[in-house]
């Protein structure tokens, strides 16, 4: 992530918007008048697309519906994407967009603000109105990084401030970089980082440190730095230095943490899919199934782990498995019309 894109640049980088349509080769429900899908995809990111284009070529009709906000609109680059490396993510969505429609699923720049179960499946209604029928549901709206409120934060977020050091730890090998404590994930992310630099300073910012951790950062090599941070202080639009509650400025030339990380399950809550009690999130079975029949989450999610490959590769997965739904719901539709037939 090395520069900041502007909104106005995402949305001409993201240029493909179709609006909802009937095409011809899609089945309209008689009763609703509703266009039918086999499956709504709700968020057109790394992982909504790669399961719409799993299903597609599975010959279902796929619905995309995406709000365009996705995670890392803000990075320049994105990393760790075999034969994809240094892409822009918002020029890998383009092109995911055009396979999908290439493949005949509809594209579409919307909200879901309801989904319902149905007899058949589910009703989807959008934001702008419209109204879709959908057999299966895949939820792949990714999260929201709420980050700790230091000011300048905010600001170099995906420039100068990262997460993962995976994905961007290359880019800013043998500098000076920090980590600043959020809680207790923080130790072991700032060992992890170390892999990339000799340079670190670790700002626990009031966060508490065991003897025991304390003892491995100091054997690595890894400053720690007690006293409180004020702000992130910036030069030109980059970062300069870490400023500290007593006016004391640490220089160095990037800063990794880990947010807090909120799912953007809404719809989820809503249709009354389980949560695991230990981490509040959706639970998932193989697959990315739901507690609810019918209803399938796949990337961030319900991990937010996965870097942007594991997302697309975990969401296609699921993509096979709700065609594989799909065909037995099918077999026993043909199954039961067969008996009727010869009775």
């Amino acid at each position: 992530m090395s520069t900041q894109t502007s909104d106005d640049q995402h949305n001409e980088d993201l240029r493909h918007d179709e609006d909802l349509r009937h095409d011809e080769d899609i089945d309209t429900d008689a009763q609703s008048g509703r266009p039918e899908y086999d499956a709504v995809i709700v968020g057109g990111g790394a992982a909504g697309l790669s399961a719409a284009l799993m299903l597609l070529r599975a010959r279902r009709r796929v619905l995309v519906v995406d709000s365009r906000a996705p995670r890392n609109a803000k990075a320049d680059h994105m990393h760790g994407y075999l034969s994809r490396d240094g892409m822009s993510p918002l020029e890998l969505l383009v092109l995911g967009r055009d396979e999908v429609l290439s493949y005949g699923g509809v594209v579409v720049t919307d909200y879901v603000e309801k989904a319902e179960r149905t007899e058949n499946g589910f009703h989807v209604s959008l934001a702008s109105g419209c109204e879709a029928s959908a057999r299966q549901l895949l939820v792949a709206t990714g999260l929201t990084d709420v980050l700790p409120q230091i000011p300048g934060m905010r600001e170099l977020w995906a420039t100068d401030v990262h997460v993962c050091p995976y994905c961007h730890g290359w880019e800013v090998r043998d500098q000076a970089l920090a980590t600043v404590a959020t809680g207790p994930f923080s130790t072991h992310h700032t060992l992890l980082l170390r892999q990339w630099t000799d340079d670190l300073v670790y700002f626990l910012n009031g966060q508490p440190l065991a003897d025991e951790d304390r003892a491995k950062l100091t054997a690595r090599g890894i400053r720690i730095e007690e006293r409180p941070v004020r702000q992130l202080a910036t030069q030109d639009g980059r970062l300069s230095a870490v400023e500290l509650a007593d006016g004391t400025r640490v220089r160095r030339e990037a800063v990794f943490l880990v947010p807090r990380f909120e799912s953007n399950g809404t719809l989820l809550d809503a249709l009354g899919c389980e949560k695991d009690p230990d981490t509040g999130w959706t639970k998932t079975g193989i697959g990315g199934r739901t507690s609810v029949p019918g209803v399938w989450a796949a990337g961030n999610v319900v991990d937010p782990s996965a870097g942007v490959i594991a997302a697309a590769g975990a969401a296609s997965f699921t993509g096979a498995q709700i065609n594989a739904a799909l065909v037995e719901a099918d077999v026993e539709a043909a199954v039961a019309a067969a008996a009727t037939t010869r009775s």
